[in-house]
């Protein structure tokens, strides 16, 4: 026999625990049916007919080369704030509209067509993914908190702590960049000049013709939802019948300690084992746990940054074409968490959301994420994508601006040395 490993060890424990969930599955087969049907209603409610216009919007955008051509006019922007290309502004925006899993999906699109490198992509995954606006005001803030107030709170945290995730990693992976192949410097010349330029060469390049584009476009994106359908029911499942086995009773221990060296209430527990598997369920039961308002806040923020097993799955196997290492992706979701979680304290002392403590429940009914009529997803729809478009203008015209600055102080600088 070969030397044991740690590998031979984790593929033990591995096996044991799916041996031992597959029998609490056969044990309680009726609870895990109705887990899973729940899990298939979030999907297929509010996921699909949410995230398909922006998968199939982000398709037939990169393959007429129009997100070459943002990459271009948006390059002033994000490579001094994040060293990433300019095409991260893409994926940043896309993942603000429409949320969890799209950064990771034009992520990894990015680095299969040679628009970033590894350590690149790896800087993007850290901090374009977040969590929807629409999501924070109306599921959590309206719908399960009932006190749209701490929707500017939590949402105002969420992108704070992003922003500031984003400019930590700034400095990630530069030995590797140092010692990597040479990376070619942007062109130099009139931004909108470039970005026409590119647009052409990218179009070029793709050739395919529009009806064929968008054929391609619907079955990649199809088959990416049904990877993402998979997942949430999983997690739905195994969250259940973990809970029927009194697994997470094991598993709730390390995380009472480390809410009881932090001084939240003992009782939000539960619901933050629930938050650490599934963004939804967890910031539903914060939201119903009896806590004060802004310990339940703080841990609200948290879950939301930190997304869940759920979400990690789906951008795990979302990247796996790619040679993108999911290690500082984790690693930036549990500096996201730390970050909303502290910044919601230090924004709630300082005033922000306090008035939600006398507010009483809204008298119009709240856009959940798990439910709602056609007419509802529809028109979360067209508020992502109305979204969408105001961040891709207010990035350009950002950016413009940057690039305007920079060429005065180029000219003001020669004129001073001649």
């Amino acid at each position: 026999m070969g030397k044991w490993s740690p590998n031979r060890t984790l593929t033990i424990i591995l096996a044991i625990v799916v041996i031992a969930l597959t029998l609490a599955l056969v044990v309680y087969p009726e609870q895990g049916f109705n887990a899973g049907v729940h899990g298939m209603k979030i999907f297929w409610d509010v996921v699909f007919p949410s995230l398909l216009p922006f998968f199939i919007l982000s398709e037939v955008m990169l393959g007429l080369g129009v997100v070459h051509a943002l990459g271009v006019l948006l390059e002033p922007l994000m490579r001094p704030l994040f060293s990433v290309p300019g095409v991260g502004a893409f994926a940043l925006s896309m993942g603000l509209a429409a949320g969890y899993p799209m950064d990771a999906v034009i992520t990894a699109k990015f680095r299969k067509t040679g628009m970033c490198s590894r350590v690149e992509g790896e800087r993007l995954l850290a901090f374009t993914n977040t969590a929807d606006p629409l999501f924070m005001f109306g599921a959590v803030a309206v719908g399960m908190f009932h006190k749209p107030a701490v929707g500017v709170l939590i949402a105002l945290a969420h992108y704070v702590a992003s922003f500031l995730v984003g400019v930590s990693f700034k400095f990630y992976g530069l030995r590797e960049e140092r010692l990597g192949p040479r990376q070619i410097e942007p062109a130099k010349g009139k931004l909108f000049r470039r970005a026409f330029q590119e647009l052409m060469r990218a179009r070029k390049e793709d050739g395919r013709p529009l009806g064929q584009l968008l054929g391609d476009a619907v079955n990649d994106s199809i088959r990416t939802l049904l990877m993402i359908c998979g997942f949430i029911i999983f997690f739905s499942v195994l969250l259940e019948v973990m809970k029927l086995a009194q697994l997470t009773a094991i598993l709730a221990l390390p995380i009472r300690g480390l809410l009881a060296l932090l001084g939240i209430d003992p009782g939000l527990v539960g619901p933050a084992l629930s938050g650490l598997f599934e963004i939804d369920i967890g910031t539903a039961q914060v939201a119903a746990a009896k806590a004060p308002l802004i310990d339940q806040l703080v841990m609200a923020s948290a879950i939301i940054a930190w997304s869940g097993f759920s979400v990690h799955a789906q951008v795990a196997s979302v990247v796996t074409g790619t040679d993108i290492r999911i290690g500082p992706y984790f690693a930036a979701r549990g500096l996201h968490a730390g970050l909303a979680a502290l910044f919601t304290a230090v924004f709630w002392q300082m005033g922000v959301g306090r008035t939600a403590a006398a507010e009483s429940n809204p008298v119009l009914p709240a856009f959940l994420r798990t439910s709602g009529s056609a007419r509802d997803t529809l028109q979360l729809s067209l508020e992502s994508i109305a979204l969408w478009v105001l961040l891709i203008v207010a990035a350009i015209a950002l950016s413009l601006l940057i690039d305007l600055l920079r060429r005065i102080r180029v000219v003001l600088w020669t004129a001073r040395i001649k």
